[in-house]
């Protein structure tokens, strides 16, 4: 293989092709980094602030375009990449607020001596991202990273090069150093050379489990510091006493945006049997309202999956889940035509070992589960490999905490679907990786915790 090709998967059209780099551009991209760090990690909090400020505002100032990008690369609707775009930029300004804050050295107390724990950048994070938010998956790893003083070294999903490139020219116009942002197409194997290299400090990597193993032992070999966020199969608990057209309403937008292409998508609904048809009754009316169609297109709600082995792979799955057993509610389905357009399917009944249960199902498939009581609930809720995050939907809301408590995931949601906040720090449990990106632990993650100890006499 020498490049990468870019398909639309509205329209199958070929858009562009990307050059493999060869390595003397990874050289090159790696020594960047080198001296970019040597500079932006001197500079003060306030520099670095006013940077991410500046890209921020080109971000707000670019979102139109940058929404186009998705929805031919990956077939994001526009309104949806116009809101990603956005929300990239109220990260940016969250940490350009309180970073500074956040690692302001600390002084404990200890006796016959003045101690300082001083919070450092350890040097450029090799970040590993996927196509699904091929804006902000970028930024949620990298910002962070950079508002801590660190710089950062992309490799984006193939199909996802044409946003990166836009993304790292935005911020190469803010006056960071050269070499502090990059983006660089590589293969897995020269992804794997470089986390070897004595250059990189740590690695991120937001995708699926076979590549957080592969990167976790790249990491390791080398003994770097990785975070990992990976695959979900998020439960969507909804108890007899929750507001059952709100939790349904809810719940379609949780399974169904960007495809259901979400690792923190709602994809199994555990529901009390009390209200159960009312709520199922519910979903499929927000189910049959989607609009599918042209992701350039401001109504569409549904758009293409973003190629055609992911679509391939979910009609295999919900395939087998109804050979299992399940009982169709929507058949659902690839459509014909040009495109990945897959209409959504929505299953109940399926079997405990079927794919719906026991696997992510990353596309526009639903899956509903009756159960008798709360209990019930927290265990098919907890039946799984994954634990990023979960929803849960009552109106008492000291019963909801105590659940939380016992549900295996990295978040619970009450009474709203799972959504990433820069305020707060985003990861899983279990085979949902390990790490934690945003808020101040994310922050945390790709810094020095030095302890600098002076005797007193």
């Amino acid at each position: 293989m020498t490049h990468f090709q870019s398909i639309n998967p509205a329209t199958d059209e070929i858009i562009a092709e990307y050059p493999l780099a060869r390595p003397t551009d990874i050289e090159k991209a790696l020594a960047a980094a080198e001296r970019g760090y040597a500079q932006w990690s001197r500079l003060s909090h306030k520099d670095r602030a006013s940077a991410l400020r500046r890209f921020a505002e080109r971000l707000r100032e670019n979102a139109d375009e940058l929404a186009r990008l998705a929805a031919t690369e990956m077939g994001k609707p526009i309104a949806q990449g116009q809101a990603e775009a956005q929300k990239c930029a109220l990260l940016c300004d969250y940490f350009a607020d309180h970073a500074a804050e956040m690692l302001a050295p600390e002084h404990p107390a200890i006796d016959g001596a003045r101690v300082t724990l001083r919070f450092d950048p350890i040097g450029c994070i090799f970040s590993i991202t996927p196509w699904n938010f091929p804006l902000w998956q970028i930024l949620r790893a990298a910002v962070p990273a950079l508002a801590a003083g660190n710089v950062v070294l992309n490799k984006p999903a193939p199909n996802a090069i044409g946003c990166a490139k836009k993304v790292v020219a935005l911020f190469q116009d803010c006056g960071a150093p050269e070499g502090v942002l990059q983006s660089i197409d590589v293969s897995n194997e020269d992804a794997a050379a470089i986390i070897a290299d004595r250059r990189i400090a740590g690695v991120a990597l937001t995708g699926s489990e076979r590549a957080g193993a592969a990167v976790a032992a790249s990491a390791g070999a080398s003994l770097k510091k990785v975070v990992l966020e990976l695959g979900g199969s998020d439960p969507f608990i909804v108890l007899a006493d929750a507001d059952i057209e709100a939790a349904a309403k809810i719940g379609a937008k949780a399974r169904y945006a960007n495809a259901g292409q979400v690792c923190i998508a709602a994809k199994r609904f555990i529901v009390e049997t009390p209200v159960y048809e009312r709520f199922r009754e519910a979903f499929l009316a927000e189910t049959d309202a989607l609009v599918i169609g042209d992701p350039l297109h401001q109504g569409t709600t549904l758009g293409p999956m973003a190629r055609r082995d992911l679509r391939d792979e979910l009609e295999k799955q919900t395939a087998a889940t109804i050979d299992a057993g399940a009982r169709i509610l929507r058949r659902g389905g690839p459509v014909e035509g040009p495109g990945n357009f897959f209409a959504p399917c929505v299953l109940e009944h399926a079997p405990e070992d079927s794919p719906a249960r026991t696997q992510e199902t990353f596309g526009p498939a639903a899956t509903l589960i009756a159960v008798a009581s709360e209990e019930d609930a927290v265990a098919v809720a907890n039946d799984t490999r994954y634990g990023l995050s979960a929803n849960l939907w009552t109106a008492d809301e000291a019963r909801a905490h105590r659940i939380a408590g016992e549900l295996q995931a990295g978040g619970v949601f009450i009474n709203a679907m799972t959504s990433s906040d820069p305020r707060l720090p985003f990861g899983g449990v279990k085979r949902s990786g390990f790490g934690r990106e945003l808020g101040r632990e994310g922050l945390m993650e790709f810094v020095n915790i030095k302890t600098v100890y002076a005797a007193q006499r």
